[in-house]
């Protein structure tokens, strides 16, 4: 195989992800972190009570400081997110980018590929969503698909199954 022709494969294996998260994954990441802000909140709350902390000036401006960073989290993360997530499956490999403030590509070839999970929490329930894991052989840990509709994480899961059937190898 010559140069150019192996530089050309490469370039068909590593691109740009042409799949996207449900469009309610923006609402969905946003009540995750608003549920996960509430919960920081009531405990620093509870700390200011016990301690018997109200009155004091740090103490306020702590609390002012928790509640901006959560509103600028909660209106900032979730449309950054879904700007940055994508996926794809093709015969040869699963290419997944996620993340927001540290983002990762990762690509698995398709004979590394050992289980195709489903999670499906109760906040996923309630906007109709799915995120699948890839399990492959690697020391790197699995691929999450976030947010997908659950239609279409049935598809991926379907289409998972039937690519690595067809192709030979040992996941290892």
């Amino acid at each position: 195989m010559s140069i150019s022709e192996s530089s050309g494969r490469i370039s068909r294996l590593v691109r740009e992800p042409a799949g996207r998260p449900s469009r309610r994954a923006v609402p969905f990441w946003a009540w995750n972190a608003v549920v996960a802000w509430c919960v920081f909140t009531l405990l620093q709350l509870a700390w200011m009570f016990f301690a018997d902390a109200w009155a004091g000036p740090l103490h306020l401006a702590g609390l002012v400081l928790t509640v901006s960073v959560a509103a600028a989290h909660v209106s900032i993360m979730p449309r950054w997110r879904y700007r940055v997530h994508r996926w794809e499956i093709t015969d040869d490999a699963v290419f997944v980018r996620s993340g927001w403030l540290t983002q990762e590509t990762r690509v698995a070839p398709i004979a590394r590929l050992q289980t195709v999970d489903a999670r499906r929490g109760f906040l996923h329930r309630l906007y109709g969503l799915t995120t699948v894991t890839v399990t492959t052989a690697s020391s790197a840990g699995a691929l999450s698909i976030h947010a997908l509709d659950d239609t279409v994480a049935r598809e991926v899961i379907a289409t998972l199954t039937a690519v690595a059937q067809n192709t030979e190898g040992d996941a290892t």
